[in-house]
């Protein structure tokens, strides 16, 4: 590997630091928005809001983030390596101006379907859905644009903004429970009806920034519809493709909310027909908000470190494949496959550990009742069972579309989708209701991932399982480690931070302290078992933070 390339490596992997910091800001933050918003409650109002606002985010993921983006980076990236960023350029205001038209047109046609509904809907929770539901649906377009115009700044090497893009909406939604809590006096309806309206601002402003962005780096035209670029058409014929299988597998993840929310027993429908047959509705009101909380608590680290590293790496990817470097894209997935178990094993160790008292801290607040942090807690158990799936499969994912294969997963991921749904449809009338969720998630996404796994390795060749186990078997050992650590602070802890909190008079404060405490012993005792075992990720995590990276000799790093 020459010096130009390995420069150009260290680069992405090194981006990783600044996305990591945005995004850890963007977390933050929208831990803040999340707990002003859940100091509402856990009931049908705010499990109609959270419904409502994955509507939106079905569309981000499945045209923003989904099939567009995986199809638009390699094409894009390819356009720039060899004809320059001037051409680029044409075809990212060729696919933007395409994208808006269909974009517009779909919101146009779900808000008219969305009233007509509410003109035959009479049940106040379902009305209350659709109005909320016909508030956030433009936040569709813009978020969509958004992610088009961060996926052209990432390939220019640009990561900063599209990191902090979240803060902004973070800012809005903060700004709009504060309105709810203080200005509304905590009116729930009305709170949400203005939470609504700030997401769809918050959208408008986003997509003022990356255009902003886009024209100081040269990367900005005039949205354009005809002629349609053979450059677009390739990103299309890529795409569309996709479309169905993906917007089955996107629809799973709507599925969970959906699904949650219509097997919530309610006073006025405790129970549904089936086959003449009157069946009690498993879950309790409120279920969709717990579900949303357990779902932000276990996307936190997953955001600070996967995303942050898949991010980084993934125009990196791009290029090798771009090359026909199958050498360097192999090490490169390599070694983000090792960085990503060694942050993703310790991660969901320590959240199942510290679930009770984390929920309790973040989301106990208001009219968010003890009840409702212990469900979410145990929600949360088991999404965290998956947590070292979640980080690798960012990985894999990006690795397949550089080499613009998007059929391959998304065949895996549809078939695990299916899987998934199944089981959530049974397992919710088991003992573990809420909980099936959870677990179904987990379940499939280590499948997921071992099915994944498996197809590179027959693609490839040699990928490097060796270094990859010796790796993973390092991580289980500083895991446990920090895990001993944790249960022992856990252990031993209660008793004064349950004694300090009445002291305080601070309900939450017990959970505040056994989190506080626990989370950097374990972190110690994970870092110095780690270092002791002289885990090669460590190496690697402290030159990506201190600005620098390693220096992996060519010999070293064949596979």
């Amino acid at each position: 590997m020459d010096d130009s390339s390995h420069r150009e490596r260290e680069h992405f992997f090194g981006a990783a630091k600044l996305v990591a910091g945005l995004t850890v800001l963007s977390r933050i933050l929208g831990m803040v928005r999340d707990m002003a918003i859940w100091a509402l409650g856990a009931s049908r109002a705010t499990d109609a809001f959270w419904t409502a606002f994955t509507v939106p985010n079905l569309f981000r993921r499945l045209f923003g983030e989904g099939a567009l983006s995986a199809a638009f980076v390699p094409v894009f990236t390819e356009i720039a390596e060899a004809e320059g960023w001037q051409k680029a350029r044409l075809v990212l205001a060729n696919a933007a101006g395409l994208l808006a038209i269909i974009l517009a047109g779909i919101v146009v046609l779900v808000e008219l379907g969305l009233l007509v509904g509410l003109l035959f809907i009479q049940a106040w929770d379902w009305s209350l859905l659709l109005q909320l539901t016909m508030i956030v649906l433009p936040f569709m377009l813009t978020v969509c644009l958004l992610a088009l115009g961060s996926a052209a700044l990432n390939c220019k090497g640009h990561f900063a903004y599209p990191a902090f893009a979240p803060i902004l909406l973070n800012i809005f939604l903060i700004a709009g429970a504060y309105s709810a809590h203080v200005l509304l006096s905590g009116a729930e309806w009305e709170g949400l009806f203005v939470l609504s309206l700030a997401v769809v601002l918050a959208g408008v402003v986003q997509l003022l920034g990356v255009i902003w962005l886009l024209r100081r780096v040269g990367l900005a035209a005039t949205p354009s519809i005809r002629p349609i670029l053979q450059a677009v058409r390739r990103i299309a014929r890529l795409t569309l493709p996709m479309m169905v299988p993906l917007g089955i597998l996107q629809f799973s993840a709507f599925f969970d909310r959906i699904y949650a929310w219509i097997m919530s027993a309610t006073p006025d429908a405790p129970s549904f027909s089936l086959f003449g047959l009157s069946i009690a509705k498993p879950l309790d009101d409120g279920v969709v908000t717990c579900l949303y909380a357990a779902n932000r608590l276990y996307q936190f680290p997953m955001g600070i470190l996967a995303i942050s590293l898949a991010t980084a790496v993934f125009p990196l990817f791009s290029r090798y494949a771009a090359r026909g470097d199958i050498a360097g894209l192999r090490e490169s997935t390599n070694r983000s496959l090792r960085l990503s178990l060694f942050m993703g094993v310790p991660a969901g160790v320590g959240l199942i550990l510290l679930a009770y008292p984390a929920a309790t801290l973040i989301c106990r607040h208001g009219n968010f009742q003890p009840a409702d942090a212990n469900r979410t807690a145990s929600i949360l158990q088991m999404y965290c069972l998956g947590m070292w799936a979640y980080f690798c499969s960012h990985i894999l994912l990006r690795a397949f579309f550089s080499q613009k294969d998007t059929s391959t997963p998304l065949r895996i991921s549809c078939l695990m989708a299916a899987v998934n749904m199944l089981m959530v449809l049974v397992l919710v009338f088991t003992p573990l209701k809420s909980r099936a969720i959870g677990l179904a998630t987990a379940v499939t996404a280590s499948a997921n991932v071992v099915l994944l796994t498996w197809v590179l390795r027959r693609r490839w060749g040699r990928i490097g399982f060796r270094r990859i186990s010796v790796s993973l078997l390092r991580t289980l050992v500083a895991t446990v480690c920090m895990a001993v650590t944790v249960l022992a602070v856990l252990q031993y802890l209660p008793p004064a931070a349950r004694q300090l909190a009445a002291q305080w008079g601070v309900y939450w404060a017990d959970s505040a302290i056994l989190v506080l405490a626990s989370i950097p012993a374990g972190g110690m005792a994970f870092l110095l078992a780690a270092a002791a075992l002289r885990c090669e990720e460590l190496r690697e995590l402290r030159g990506i933070i201190g600005g620098r990276t390693s220096t992996d000799d060519d010999a070293k790093n064949k596979i």
